[in-house]
């Protein structure tokens, strides 16, 4: 998610990065590994059913292609120390681009922006509200859709008791 989120939001600006949580948030939805969801409904955004088309064939193809030949490469020289060795290496470098993504939507969920804002008083009550009952939620393991239905609605009754 990280590097779909540079390229579509910081890179190309395809997406603000309110669409691409919601992109996301839809995503989690529906059937299928998260990015490649998450591609075609960019791509559909962006330029329609080619887009979407182009942007799912340009996600797994390649991840395919190179799936496909680390695989052949771990079969082969995985038990040599030095593979080990880069592979152990490359364990936080992953957990810091998963970490980073979700420090984003954090900011992104508790201030509607891109950044931490220096007046803290703009904070959403919302967010604060939803995003420990979500984290409940999925520690609880009720299920991606139950919490996804469940924070909905709550969002939903605050936002009319908001009014």
């Amino acid at each position: 998610m990280p590097l779909i989120q540079a390229g579509i939001v910081e890179t190309h600006h395809w997406l603000t990065m309110t669409e691409f949580v919601d992109v996301f948030t839809i995503s989690q939805m529906t059937p299928g590994p998260i990015g490649i969801n998450a591609a075609t409904f960019a791509g559909m955004k962006v330029a329609g059913i080619g887009g979407a088309v182009a942007a799912t064939a340009g996600f797994a193809l390649p991840s395919f292609i190179i799936g496909v030949a680390l695989a052949k490469m771990f079969m082969k020289y995985g038990n040599i120390n030095s593979i080990r060795g880069v592979l152990n290496g490359l364990r936080p470098a992953v957990v810091a681009l998963i970490c980073s993504a979700g420090v984003s939507f954090v900011i992104l969920a508790l201030w509607n922006s891109d950044g931490i804002p220096a007046d803290m008083s703009t904070v959403d009550w919302r967010g604060v509200i939803l995003l420990p009952v979500g984290y409940i939620m999925v520690k609880k393991k009720l299920g991606v859709i139950k919490t996804l239905l469940g924070t909905g609605v709550l969002g939903l009754a605050i936002t009319l008791l908001m009014r």
